[in-house]
């Protein structure tokens, strides 16, 4: 019992300073852009109306398109013991092929291309 104790206590004194540790470092030498509430790297006392990069949003529709690739393919360890794993071995490659022809479009049309 002493052992478990021991390492409860150990565990929450490690919590502890861990979470001193974080609140104190980052206020040694705040500056303007860690006191602005803005992280999205526009100036936000600025216009809202200026023109932004289109590129940008490309980029973050294949991050999303290639995210919901991997929430497609989770399921598949458990495809496997369904009564047919042929089917399931079908679709994933049909998945995987798919996406992997859409990314060779995307590379030979320049859509990866940050600068032109």
């Amino acid at each position: 019992m002493s052992l478990i104790m021991a390492s409860v206590v150990a565990t929450a004194l490690v919590s502890l300073i861990l979470a001193f540790i974080a609140f104190w470092l980052p206020s040694l030498n705040p500056d303007n852009e860690k006191l602005s509430p803005y992280e999205c790297g526009f100036d936000p006392l600025g216009s809202a109306r200026l023109p932004f990069s289109l590129r940008f949003f490309l980029v973050a529709i294949l991050f999303l398109l290639f995210d919901l690739e991997i929430a497609l393919l989770l399921p598949l360890p458990w495809g496997n013991q369904l009564f047919s794993p042929f089917s399931t071995l079908l679709w994933t490659t049909t998945i995987l092929v798919l996406l992997t022809l859409g990314l060779i479009y995307e590379w030979f049309q320049g859509g990866l291309e940050w600068a032109e």
